[in-house]
C-alpha cells in the first residue's frame, strides 16, 4: 500500500512540474511572438510601418536629451508618421534643453505638421518647446506661460561661519568661478550674471513674438513670468485653442493628415526590441521606462545646471 501511495505522490509531483514548464514555455512563446510581430510591423526608423499620427510625451524636467532628439529625427524621416502631436506636461528646465528640443521640433515641422497639446502644465522651457509647434492646444485649466530665465545658487556663508569653516581661493581674476556659494555675491558678479540672463531672456521673448505672431511689446508684456490658464492663454494668443487630443487631431486633418489615423505614442529608445523589453520589465515587476524611478521621486531636478527656465509651484 505504501508503495502505491508513493507512486501516486510522485505522479502528482511530475504533473505539477510539467504544468509549470508548459505555462513557462507558453509565456516565452507569447513574448517571442509579440517581439516578432513588433519587428515585422515596424519600419527602419523604429516606428510602425502603417500610416499613423505619431505622439511624443514631454514630461518632467527638461534637459538636453539626445535620445529624444534622435526619436524626433526618426519621426521626421518615417514615411508612416503623417503628423506629430507633442503632449507636454512639464514645468520647464534648462534653457539649453528647451532650445535643443525647439530646434528639433522645427526640423520636424519643416516636413510634416506638428501640434502641441499642453495637458496639465506647459511653462517656461516647456512652453518654449510648445511654441515650436505650428498649433497649440491646452485644457481650460492647464497652466501656460512663465516666460523667463533665472539662475539660482545657494549661499552657505552663514552656515560656514557657524561651523567655523573658511574657504581660501587664488584666482586669475576676480570673476573667475563666481558667483560662489562660499562667498558673498558682489555687485560685479551680479551684473555679470544679469547679462547672461538678459541675453537669454531677450532671445526667449523674440522667439515667442516670432512663433506666436505677436508684436514685440506685447510679447514682452506677457513675458514677466506670469502664468495663465488655458482660457487666458487663448485670449493672450499664447495658444490657439482650448482642447486636447481630439482638437489636435482635428487640426492635423486641416493640414492634410488623413482623418481616422490612429495616434501612436513613440517612446524614447523605440526600436524593434522595444516591445520585448517592455514585456520583460512587466514580467519581473520593474518600471517600463528606464527613468521611471527617478521621475517618481523627482530626483531629475537635482541635477539641473546652467541657466534655467522653469516654473516652481
Amino acid at each position: 500500500m505504501a508503495t502505491r501511495a508513493d507512486e501516486l505522490i510522485d505522479r502528482h509531483r511530475l504533473r505539477r512540474k510539467l504544468t509549470f514548464w508548459r505555462v513557462a514555455a507558453l509565456a516565452v512563446i507569447a513574448i517571442a511572438v509579440g517581439w516578432a510581430a513588433s519587428w515585422a510591423y515596424r519600419d527602419e526608423y523604429g516606428g510602425l510601418a502603417v500610416a499613423h499620427i505619431a505622439k511624443v510625451k514631454i514630461a518632467g524636467t527638461i534637459a538636453e536629451d539626445d535620445d529624444l532628439v534622435e526619436q524626433l529625427e526618426n519621426i521626421r524621416k518615417s514615411p508612416a508618421a503623417k503628423g506629430l502631436i507633442l503632449e507636454i506636461n512639464s514645468p520647464g528646465g534648462t534653457t539649453t534643453g528647451g532650445e535643443q528640443l525647439f530646434d528639433e521640433v522645427r526640423r520636424v515641422a519643416a516636413d510634416k505638421p506638428v501640434v502641441a497639446e499642453i495637458t496639465g502644465l506647459g511653462a517656461s522651457a516647456a512652453y518654449m518647446v510648445a511654441a515650436a509647434a505650428d498649433h497649440i492646444v491646452a485644457r481650460k485649466t492647464s497652466i501656460v506661460g512663465s516666460i523667463g530665465v533665472l539662475v539660482e545658487f545657494p549661499n552657505v556663508t552663514g552656515l560656514m561661519d557657524k561651523v567655523g569653516v573658511k574657504l581660501e581661493a587664488i584666482k586669475s581674476s576676480p570673476l573667475k568661478a563666481e558667483p560662489s556659494p562660499f562667498t558673498p555675491t558682489t555687485d560685479e558678479e551680479r551684473a555679470m550674471v544679469q547679462k547672461l540672463i538678459s541675453d537669454s531672456y531677450d532671445w526667449f521673448v523674440g522667439l515667442v513674438a516670432d512663433r506666436r505672431h505677436l508684436p514685440h511689446d506685447q510679447a514682452l508684456k506677457l513675458a514677466d513670468g506670469s502664468i495663465f490658464t488655458g482660457r487666458q492663454a487663448v485670449a493672450n494668443k499664447l495658444i490657439d485653442e482650448v482642447g486636447g487630443e481630439r482638437e489636435a487631431v482635428a487640426w492635423l486633418a486641416t493640414k492634410g493628415v488623413e482623418p481616422g489615423l490612429k495616434v501612436i505614442e513613440w517612446k524614447s529608445g523605440s526600436s524593434r526590441s522595444f516591445f520585448f523589453s517592455k514585456a520583460l520589465a512587466r514580467l519581473i515587476g520593474l518600471p517600463e521606462g528606464s527613468a521611471g524611478i527617478l521621475d517618481r521621486i523627482g530626483a531629475d531636478r537635482i541635477f539641473l545646471d546652467g541657466l534655467l527656465s522653469v516654473w516652481h509651484p
